[in-house]
């Protein structure tokens, strides 16, 4: 089993890539993957879209290529989004728009905001609208807020809030152990033979 985490923040050193680590390294503690892919926005942004992709074009393919394969082995994911103005960020949606030959295709996904303070909930809804039409990620309904991120996750356990790290860690666990059971049911569901982008290639 290979999980992939994304973290959906432009920013270096983002307090999504500190909650993805975590999410990370709770699921090998977990023992729900054998392999996991992190991909950090913030250090590896990409241009945006534009058609010369449908067109074959060489720039794309080598920058793509290994990121493409990398998803594609992947059984499932968690996707962690800040709320920038809320919103996801702009770079996260446009990630969404380059996986075209089913990377992401009928896999299961868990949907992880950050907020610094009491928000969250806008990214949520917006990438449960308007992510996953032509990739076909497939989100579960559980998902996971960290609200005031800035008290929980860090290395340096003085600066966790006791009360909200225990309350936040056993609710991710919670999330990782389902979606590491939407996984092993996902397979049978790709592996059915009813499901594929050869007929229509484009969500309705």
């Amino acid at each position: 089993m290979k999980i992939g985490l994304i973290s959906g923040s432009h920013r270096k050193n983002s307090q999504s890539l500190k909650v993805a680590r975590r999410a990370q390294s709770r699921l090998l503690e977990l023992k729900l993957c054998t392999e996991s892919y992190l991909y950090d926005l913030g250090e590896n942004p990409l241009p945006l879209w534009d058609e010369s992709i449908w067109a074959g074009d060489q720039a794309w393919q080598e920058r793509l290529g290994p990121i493409s394969r990398q998803l594609a082995s992947c059984d499932a994911f968690i996707v962690v989004a800040p709320e920038w103005h809320g919103m996801a960020p702009a770079g996260l949606k446009n990630f969404f728009l380059m996986w075209g030959d089913g990377e992401l295709a009928h896999k299961p996904a868990l949907l992880v905001a950050v907020s610094a303070s009491e928000g969250g909930a806008y990214p949520i809804a917006e990438l449960r609208m308007s992510s996953y039409k032509n990739n076909r990620i497939c989100y579960l309904p559980e998902h996971l807020i960290v609200r005031k991120v800035n008290s929980v996750f860090n290395a340096d356990d003085s600066q966790n809030d006791k009360r909200s790290q225990d309350y936040i860690s056993a609710r991710l666990d919670y999330c990782l152990r389902m979606l590491g059971s939407y996984a092993e049911a996902f397979q049978h569901i790709r592996s059915s033979g009813n499901v594929g982008l050869e007929t229509y290639q484009f969500g309705m």
